[in-house]
């Protein structure tokens, strides 16, 4: 397929997006603006020194950048800044329904209050719904602290469950296997949360059995090193559990050396339920669209291949969506036989 024609054919799709922390969406622009409006000092001098600083070499290095931008925002006017345009920009590349993640803990620990950071990003939501684009939050946990702080968090939200669909796993992931947060888990179930974890990045695939039997999750956010089981890969395949991959974040971390060694057309000849996601997309170079032109060439996948991938993004989905459950027919296309 020509280039041109993939990324007509990649933007005409409709897509759900699972797996992007609205964090992960401050651009260096934004995060200057916002330190100097805040008075909050960063080690960047302009725009092109904050980029330089954009260079991994594992998760942690990333996340040492991560936390230190999250000192920007302050007030609730700054998280809806920041979610208003990443949702924008999300819904530029047709997205009909976004699953976002935040991280309340990065901002509770500075001094952020609760209402302030909500405030910011419901208004944020309901703008977006004006748009066309569904907004569906999803409260997550921060492993390298302990189950302790996890449920003190959990508590702190309470007036706020409402707004979230889910709860969620992340940051660094080795040495905090997902089983250290089991009775946290128990109890956002009990409370009727829809559960996920960061599993299989940089952590074993063990991590990714222990999300699935310990945490009970539904979902496998990245999931890549799954395949190194053959015993999970069947059990994944069985129940059909999906995973949300995210290339360009695996390549700019270094989880796969090159993009031609991304598992996502093995773990799809598997008969996987794989997506394609953005993650952090300020900070890995590129939003859902930008991931799905950079797979497709590096993988050689066809127009069949990526509209499976835009449908199981539907079938992934915690909220009840609406999209259709095969995108080749909504681009009057011919529906298969």
């Amino acid at each position: 397929m020509a280039l041109m024609d993939r990324a007509a054919f990649i933007q005409g799709l409709p897509k759900a997006e699972l797996h992007l922390h609205v964090e992960g969406s401050l651009e260096p622009a934004m995060m200057l603006d916002l330190a100097g409006r805040n008075g909050v000092e960063l080690p960047y001098a302009d725009i092109a020194e904050a980029r330089a600083a954009y260079e991994f070499s594992n998760l942690q290095d990333f996340l040492d950048l991560y936390y230190a931008g999250t000192r920007v925002l302050c007030a609730s006017s700054d998280f809806l800044a920041l979610a208003d345009a990443c949702f924008r920009r999300v819904g530029a590349d047709n997205v009909t329904h976004l699953e976002c993640f935040v991280d309340p803990q990065a901002h509770l620990s500075r001094g952020v209050r609760f209402h302030d950071l909500m405030q910011g990003l419901k208004e944020a939501v309901r703008q977006a719904a004006g748009r066309g684009l569904e907004v569906s939050l999803i409260l997550c946990f921060l492993r390298h602290l302990s189950e302790r702080e996890a449920f003190r968090m959990l508590e702190d939200a309470a007036p706020y469950h409402g707004d979230f669909i889910g709860v969620g796993l992340d940051s660094s992931e080795l040495g905090h296997p997902p089983s250290k947060f089991r009775h946290v888990f128990a109890a956002a179930r009990e409370l009727g949360f829809r559960l996920t974890a960061h599993a299989g990045e940089e952590g074993p695939a063990e991590y990714v059995w222990e999300a699935l039997d310990v945490l009970g999750v539904e979902r496998i956010d990245h999931g890549n090193r799954a395949l190194e089981d053959d015993a999970l890969v069947a059990r994944l395949r069985r129940d059909q559990v999906p995973l949300t991959l995210c290339p360009l974040s695996n390549l700019k971390l270094r989880v796969v050396p090159d993009l031609r060694a991304h598992p996502l057309k093995r773990m799809l000849d598997l008969g996987l339920l794989v997506t394609v996601n953005s993650d952090d997309p300020a900070y890995f170079g590129g939003y859902v669209n930008d991931n799905f032109a950079c797979v497709a060439q590096a993988l050689d996948l066809g127009e069949t291949e990526l509209a499976a991938i835009a449908a199981n993004s539907f079938k992934a989905a915690f909220q009840a969506t609406g999209g259709p459950a095969d995108p080749l027919p909504a681009l009057g296309r011919p529906a298969a036989p």
